[in-house]
């Protein structure tokens, strides 16, 4: 069965000296009046997850890490003698909610003490800017509270301080009021379209609204901005001259969001649930038949070129890598994407010999050839993959202009790899040529459906079947596939094609044709004999 990601533990708090023992009691004439009611003892210790259904501005869970920035903008700390650390919500013996802005402010400050011990120690691994990060955590919190017990402050408890630090470091480190989110792992999409208009949708299909993610909307875009900046690697510009910010996210997701150019900031985060997944996984999940899952393995190992299309979140991207799991462990492997999605390269007994590359966007002033400062794009990466001895290119999502970087993949190995958008398999090659021509000029229509027809084996159409909800039940999701269609070069070299599958009354794909080309899987696996039978049927 497929392997679900789970988030990296973050280091556990609980073992600092300011979370080890009880914290000393206020100064007696701080002390809280005899007749107020005690405090109630809570674990030292914070869950592995916290649900979205609980109170919004509770926060728990693992967190993943990143440097940050040391551009990173560092708001002013509140002013330090607010009597309350923890104001109360509600009636006596509700859960205490976290300051948010005192968190930010936090999170400013561990970030420029941070930046600034980097450049004094230099070089450091990133378990050992965990380690530090905690100690600045650590520090900042014990000057507070002693703060809090000079001004008259009252005492707080070993667990509240465990949740002021572990929402400090989820900040730091992690995404924040967003990390209780991604962590679940029944959510599958977070849909954000302002602050406090939040949309989760779950594995089995539900839909539901989920807690605000900030306190503002300006809250929110700075977040982006601090999240888009922390990176060392591959930084991310995200301003009113950038307004469109496409990230990865440790763990496996993938983020995009717009500011400026929308009447809210609109973000989007994509969970990848599934990265150890294989054929026979998908076929237990209902997307396709073991007959079809030979001719996908077959049609792998005879190294033909396949393009896997379909809507968004039809799961492109999950059989792209069940394909990939059908390779020869010890094949040399090259991956190419805008941002890292397949995560390949963190599967080493799948992959041993493998280079993942990820482009870069850029920043600053364009200059005369019209590119940022620092892009490095995947047309540049296509053409220095040459020189490392690869056997076998994986292009991934191919939304414009990489288009040609996935020819050239294409035509400097066979059985390369990659993902489109596209509503049906015809279409797909359509949407390909229409990004080809969009790349310039110089490339014209019969030289886009000619690399097409000349590179392209396979087109594998993936359908997302929404289901009905209009009874007021949580609509289902079907994900299956529809059509297989046979490319090859053609009259006045279009591209000729063939529908090896071609769907069905249910929309599910059904035996069409096997053309000559193809009777050659036979010898790597495919069932021939079963497609025959289903084309009589």
């Amino acid at each position: 069965m497929p392997e679900p990601t789970s988030a990296p533990d973050r280091p556990s708090l609980a073992d600092l000296p300011l979370f080890g023992g009880t914290p000393a009691p206020a100064p007696a004439a701080a002390a809280a009046p005899a007749t107020a009611t005690p405090a109630t003892p809570e674990p030292a210790s914070t869950p592995a997850r916290t649900s979205w259904t609980t109170d919004p501005r509770a926060l728990a869970g693992p967190a993943t890490p990143a440097a940050p920035s040391p551009a990173a903008p560092t708001p002013p700390m509140p002013v330090l003698s607010t009597p309350e650390l923890f104001p109360k919500t509600g009636a006596a013996g509700d859960e205490e909610a976290l300051d948010w802005s005192l968190v930010r402010a936090f999170r400013g400050q561990a970030a420029e003490r941070l930046s600034g011990a980097l450049e004094d120690r230099g070089a450091m691994d990133e378990a050992s800017q965990r380690e530090l990060g905690r100690s600045i955590v650590t520090e900042l919190l014990r000057d507070r509270i002693d703060e809090q017990m000079v001004t008259g402050g009252s005492a707080i408890s070993v667990a509240q301080q465990q949740r002021l630090a572990t929402a400090i470091f989820d900040s730091l480190y992690g995404l924040g009021r967003l990390q209780p989110l991604v962590d679940d792992p029944d959510v599958e999409n977070i849909e954000i379209n302002g602050f406090d208009n939040v949309v989760l949708q779950f594995s089995d299909g539900r839909l539901e609204y989920g807690p605000p993610v900030a306190d503002s909307d300006e809250e929110l875009i700075d977040f982006l901005q601090f999240l888009a900046s922390r990176s060392q690697s591959n930084e991310r510009p995200f301003s009113p001259a950038s307004p469109e910010l496409h990230l990865r996210l440790d763990g496996g997701s993938r983020l995009a969001a717009n500011a400026w150019i929308t009447p809210r900031p609109a973000v989007v985060i994509r969970l990848h649930r599934l990265r150890k997944v294989t054929l026979g996984d998908l076929v237990a999940r209902g997307m396709f038949d073991e007959e079809m899952a030979s001719l996908l393995r077959a049609a792998v190992k005879a190294r033909l070129s396949i393009v896997v299309s379909g809507p968004q979140g039809a799961g492109k991207t999950t059989l792209l890598r069940a394909l990939c799991a059908e390779l020869d462990p010890w094949e040399r492997l090259g991956t190419l994407e805008t941002e890292y999605e397949l995560h390949l390269h963190e599967l080493p007994e799948q992959h041993k010999r493998i280079t993942a590359w990820e482009a870069r966007p850029g920043s600053g002033e364009r200059g005369a050839d019209g590119r940022s400062a620092g892009e490095i794009t995947l047309d540049q990466i296509v053409y220095g993959s040459f020189r490392f001895n690869l056997e076998r290119f994986v292009v991934g999502e191919v939304r414009g202009k990489e288009v040609l970087a996935m020819f050239k993949a294409m035509q400097g190995g066979a059985g390369s790899m990659s993902t489109t958008h596209a509503d049906n398999a015809h279409g797909a090659i359509d949407r390909l040529a229409t990004l080809a021509m969009e790349a310039g000029p110089h490339v014209s229509e019969a030289f886009a459906y000619r690399q097409i027809a000349e590179h392209i084996d396979l087109i594998v159409q993936i359908n997302l079947e929404h289901g009905d909800s209009t009874d007021g039940s949580p609509p289902v999701r079907e994900r299956y596939i529809t059509e297989i269609l046979h490319v090859e070069r053609g009259e006045n070299s279009q591209p000729a094609t063939t529908h090896v599958y071609a769907p069905g009354p249910d929309g599910r794909g059904r035996p069409g044709v096997l053309p000559a080309p193809l009777a050659k899987l036979a010898r790597f696996g495919f069932d021939a004999p079963s497609f025959t039978a289903g084309q009589a049927a």
